[in-house]
């Protein structure tokens, strides 16, 4: 958008509200492919537009547009102007109770000016790790992608506060699929989601995407030529790529405060969580820590304001075990009177922001990971998501991974296929009896999770070491 245009609005746009804010979004995103050594067509996309928030009395307003002239800003302005208007005298959350953005500031991702290599360089890069796995004839099927987002957000308001935030993301993925004797495995790169980074050339470094395709390859076919996972109690060694997923559904879900309020019962389910938890209630073992921390530059959801112009911090959820806040925003905040962290936040510019998990970590603890399997005489370790279920208030869960391994008597042993566990959320994070140390520890993210009406995707971060849980329910897949 013209810099220009920009420096005027605030006192260009006019309104009766006795606050407004726009938020304009400007985004476009490249994929890049190879399937079985085969370029894939090329893939673009670019949206741009603006969400118009108006707060009169009590109440509050929403338009959005993708016309960008200060005409179609003003447009905008007016009709959530409007709908603040009327829903004033009937609005059950106050407006006049809720803090106004105070502060302006910038936010640039890791290498974000700097240049990437162009479509030809990607796909030889790409062909050759796509090669590269094509290492055996039982292997089937080998891709190798990256997808590339650039993302730059002005916030504005009334007050004459001015936010600018400019985002770069990467996506790289690898995935191979092995065939033999009727057995079919896949095997990838951190799981379908879960290779999502903020920076440049250097996130495929971060994720071992170089070397990538004989590695997997390889895993891919110990799958296939692997026994079935067994079934019974034993100690789960959860790798950082499944510790993601966990902390995902069965920690960062269930604290979304405006869940706990109930605005997702009739969509997604809300939570076991209460109001009256914060504080007190023991969610796991002293071992847990849990933050929200928009921080760690590279992480997938870092940033230094969310979308409702709240300056993000650094904030302990869990600690020693004990839930301490929820992942709730301002809006939320004053509903349910608890202090919560930054993280309102919106999918693009045509949906207003709404509770969503950003950073969600596990802090490191002080285990090797040469200890942790030392200490196990009767367990499996669990690398990479690969299937998820939890029930409608995020307690009950089964999830299943791609690789597995057994540990007997300290010692890593068997590779196993189909590995799966089950728990309850509020017993799980109790049985927790190793967190990893730094060394151990890999910061994951994704672009695909959804909550909201209408939906809403969004990307979140999630960084965890590997964590031991005690005499968890293994079973096999079909």
């Amino acid at each position: 958008m013209v810099e220009s245009l920009l420096n005027r609005l605030p006192r260009a746009l006019r309104s009766e509200a006795d606050f407004w804010s726009v938020r304009i979004v400007s985004e476009r995103t490249d994929d890049h492919a190879v399937r079985n050594d085969v370029a894939q067509p090329l893939r673009l996309a670019s949206d741009r537009g603006a969400m118009l928030v108006a707060w009169c009395g009590r109440g509050a307003g929403y338009a959005a547009t993708a016309d960008l002239s200060e005409r179609g800003l003003q447009g905008a302005l007016d009709i959530a102007t409007q709908r603040a208007k009327a829903c004033a005298s009937v609005s059950l959350i106050d407006h006049t109770q809720i803090a106004r953005p105070v502060e302006s500031g910038t936010y640039e991702s890791p290498a974000v000016a700097q240049t990437l290599p162009d479509r030809r360089e990607w796909l030889e890069r790409l062909q050759h790790e796509c090669a590269a796995a094509n290492i055996d004839g039982r292997i089937v099927e080998r891709t190798a992608a990256v997808q590339l987002t650039h993302s730059e957000q002005t916030y504005l308001t009334s007050d004459g506060i001015r936010i600018d935030q400019h985002f770069r993301f990467m996506l790289p993925q690898m995935s191979v699929t092995a065939h033999a004797n009727g057995v079919t495995q896949v095997r990838t790169l951190g799981g379908d989601y879960g290779t999502l980074a903020q920076g440049g050339v250097d996130v495929l470094a971060h994720f071992g995407f170089d070397g990538a395709g004989a590695r997997i390859a390889d895993e891919a076919l110990q799958l296939v030529a692997a026994p079935n996972c067994p079934s019974g109690p034993r100690d789960l060694l959860l790798m950082p790529d499944q510790m993601m997923l966990q902390i995902h559904e069965s920690i960062g879900h269930p604290l979304e405060l405006d869940r706990i309020l109930g605005d997702e019962r009739n969509f997604a389910g809300w939570s076991f969580i209460k109001r009256e938890h914060f504080g007190s209630y023991r969610y796991g073992s002293e071992l847990l820590n849990v933050t929200f921390d928009p921080d760690l530059r590279e992480e997938a959801a870092s940033y230094a304001f969310d979308d409702d112009g709240t300056r993000a911090q650094r904030e302990y959820l869990i600690r020693d075990g004990v839930l301490m806040r929820p992942l709730g925003g301002a809006l939320s905040q004053q509903r349910a009177r608890l202090a919560g962290v930054a993280n309102s936040r919106a999918s693009s510019w045509n949906r207003p922001p709404i509770d969503r998990m950003a950073n969600l970590n596990i802090e490191p603890g002080t285990s090797t990971l040469e200890d942790m399997i030392a200490n196990i005489e009767n367990g499996i370790l669990m690398r990479t998501n690969t299937s998820w279920s939890i029930d409608d208030h995020r307690n009950k869960f089964q999830f299943g991974c791609e690789y597995g391994q057994l540990i007997e008597n300290g010692k890593l042993t068997q590779v196993v296929r189909q590995p799966n566990y089950r728990g309850i959320s509020a017993s799980f994070w109790r049985s927790l009896v190793a967190v990893g140390n730094e060394a151990t520890r890999g910061v994951y993210g994704t672009s695909m999770c959804g909550k909201g009406e209408p939906m809403q995707i969004i990307r979140v971060g999630h960084a965890s070491p590997a964590c031991v849980f005690s005499n968890v329910d293994v079973f096999g897949g079909a």
